[in-house]
């Protein structure tokens, strides 16, 4: 590496996942041509990388706010675009990053791209992006069924309450919950079916273990707002409808590429089946030459006669409703869902829901500077499907969306400031438990 070069990452090197970074190289020649290049590997190992070629200004210094790039996997002038621009080594593979307390680390480096193949380094920094922040608390949880991960902000509070259902193939993920805390929420994630090790064998889902679960979150300590929040995406969509029609402390829910009728599973409460599920029509998956299928139509249509009592009675919900729909989300015909619902909504004289569409997203909208996926394996086709989007408007409507996911929740989940938090002894045997 050269001596001279110098690679900065401003304000600094350790920051959120969800910060943006002002990459900056100085001791350039003048007008020298280089390669920046972004590596790092998932949870399961899968190396993401990208790369951008940039000319150094006439005092050999480059800014990746003001300079654009003129080829790799992005161009243009995008600050953030090394990180969102990465791709995997292998095909169809998606972006994990599902631990909190592990930092999600990206080697950035500089090239000669003048010199031999390949372009000798030099200079390089590692960004380590942070899922969890200073001062909050993750708890494992193992109370009656609720098995899941509870994350607690630092300061007095009181603070509005989040469950967060956002899963891999049943599996946990803490990312947006630890991220959501950081952001002064107290987030449980849990994972959808209970047992975590039976979900491939599950036949039907039970809200009552939901239910368990907001009352769980309604108890702890710090916790503010007299109901809820609930986040999702994908299936755990309907799961967050069916909660805000049926169950009483749901104040707000995020709904993400999901679907308005109760999918896949039968759902029962109280030892009731109360919605059939939506099934899908393997038929209808669309072959593509990459190898993934199209899977945006294979959902039979929740309005044809035979599976109206798969639709979900939204207009029964008294809290508030965010829709979010990806127009170019080819796993779910997730804008499609949202006007049913807005129409189902408006029909029963309801206005307590608000929209938005992203032109050129995709289907895993997530918290703004990972790796963009296109598409990834899905469990129930048991094989790789598209999830859409364009890179450059994925990544901007995530930047958007979490901070209206923020906005939202602070509007809508009233918070008792009077609130007389529980005794110091509760906060100490809390801290013990945690594993940050």
């Amino acid at each position: 590496m050269s001596s001279q070069v110098r690679l900065r990452l401003l304000p600094r090197a350790r920051c959120m996942f969800d910060e943006p970074v002002q990459v900056k190289v100085a001791g350039l020649r003048s007008r020298q041509m280089v390669t920046l290049r972004a590596r790092s590997t998932d949870e399961k190992g899968v190396v993401f990388s990208s790369s951008a070629t940039f000319r150094a200004d006439g005092s050999g210094q480059i800014d990746l706010e003001r300079d654009p790039s003129l080829g790799g996997t992005y161009t243009g002038v995008e600050p953030m675009g090394l990180l969102w621009s990465m791709k995997p080594d292998t095909l169809h593979k998606d972006f994990r990053k599902t631990k909190s307390l592990n930092p999600y680390v990206v080697k950035i480096s500089v090239h000669d791209q003048e010199k031999e193949e390949g372009g000798r380094m030099l200079a390089e920094e590692t960004n380590e992006r942070l899922l969890i922040g200073d001062g909050v608390i993750r708890r494992t949880v193992r109370e009656g069924n609720i098995r899941g991960a509870l994350f607690t902000p630092p300061g007095e509070g009181p603070f509005p309450a989040v469950l967060d259902l956002y899963t891999f193939s049943g599996g946990l993920s803490e990312k947006r919950a630890s991220l959501l805390a950081g952001r002064g929420f107290v987030v449980l994630t849990v994972a959808l079916y209970g047992n975590i090790d039976r979900a491939r064998n599950i036949k039907e889902i039970h809200l009552d273990y939901l239910e368990e679960a907001v009352e769980f979150l309604k108890k702890q300590y710090k916790v503010g707002s007299k109901g809820v929040g609930v986040i999702s995406l994908s299936k755990s969509g309907d799961l967050a409808l069916s909660m805000a029609s049926y169950l009483q402390g749901v104040e707000a829910v995020v709904w993400i590429n999901g679907c308005s009728a109760n999918t896949l599973l039968p759902l029962y409460y109280k030892k009731s089946q109360i919605l059939p599920p939506l099934m899908i029509d393997l038929s209808k998956l669309i072959p593509t030459e990459s190898e993934a299928f199209n899977t945006k139509k294979v959902l039979n249509d929740p309005c044809a006669e035979e599976n109206e009592e798969t639709l979900i009675p939204v207009e029964r919900a008294e809290g508030r409703f965010l829709f979010v729909a990806s127009e170019d989300d080819l796993n779910w015909d997730s804008k499609a869902y949202v006007d049913m619902m807005v129409e189902r909504l408006q029909r029963n004289g309801k206005d307590n829901f608000e929209s938005v569409c992203y032109p050129g997203a995709g289907h895993c909208l997530e918290p703004p500077y990972g790796p963009y996926c296109p598409s990834g394996f899905h469990g129930v086709v048991g094989g790789p499907v598209l999830l859409g989007g364009e890179a450059w408007s994925h990544a901007a409507a995530e930047v958007h969306l979490w901070k209206k996911i923020q906005e939202f929740f602070r509007t809508h989940l009233s918070c008792d400031a009077g609130l007389k938090l529980n005794s110091r002894s509760k906060y100490h045997d809390v801290r013990e438990m945690s594993n940050s």
